[in-house]
C-alpha cells in the first residue's frame, strides 16, 4: 500500500503509505494475499501480507489478491501481476487516459468500478487523511472479483472490460 500520493495542486509529495479505508476492504469480502502492505499497520487487508521488505512484486501470489499498488511509474508493473495472476483486486487512481491504463486494465481487466466520490486515505497511525488527489477506480481481475465489484454495495459506476 505505498503510494506515491500527488497533492491537489499536482506535486508530488513524496514517497508516503496511505492506507486503503477498512470500511471499503470489507465491502470488498476477504482476500488471502495483500502483496503492498504497510511493514507497520493498523489493520490487516487479507490473511497474508508481503511489505516492501519482501518485494511483493517478485513474489508468487496466492489465492485470492488485494492490490493497492504504490502509485506513479511501477502501478502498470503491479496491474499488469494482478492480470497475470487472475484472482486479484486492484485500486488506484483513475487515471483512465494513460498508457498505464490501457496496457495493464482497459485490455486485461475483467470489469473496474469508477467510485463515486473521492476516497479519504489512512495514515498508518490509522489516522483518516484528506481527500485523494484523484478519483480512484477498483479493478476486477477474473469472473469472481467481478460479480463480487459489481455486488460490493460501494457507490459508483461499474463497468465490464474486453477480456
Amino acid at each position: 500500500m505505498n503510494v506515491t500520493f500527488e497533492t491537489k495542486y499536482g506535486n508530488k509529495a513524496g514517497k508516503d503509505e496511505w492506507l486503503t479505508p477498512p470500511e471499503l476492504i470489507k465491502q470488498l469480502g476477504e482476500f488471502d494475499l495483500d502483496p503492498c502492505s504497510p511493514i507497520k499497520r493498523p489493520w490487516d487487508t487479507a490473511k497474508n501480507h508481503y511489505t516492501e521488505l519482501d518485494n511483493g512484486l517478485a513474489q508468487n501470489w496466492q489465492g485470492r489478491v488485494f492490490c493497492n499498488p504504490p502509485y506513479g511509474d511501477k502501478a502498470k508493473d503491479w496491474l499488469l501481476k494482478c492480470a497475470e495472476h487472475g484472482n486479484c483486486i486492484a485500486l488506484t487512481f483513475a487515471r483512465t487516459e494513460t498508457r498505464m491504463f490501457f496496457e495493464s486494465v482497459w485490455d486485461k481487466a475483467t470489469a473496474v468500478l469508477f467510485i463515486k466520490g473521492r476516497l479519504k486515505f489512512y495514515h498508518v497511525t490509522g489516522e483518516q487523511g484528506d481527500s485523494a488527489g484523484a478519483p480512484s477506480v477498483l479493478i476486477a481481475y477474473g469472473e469472481e472479483n467481478a460479480k463480487l465489484l459489481k455486488n460490493s454495495g460501494i457507490a459508483g459506476k461499474y463497468l465490464r472490460c474486453a477480456s
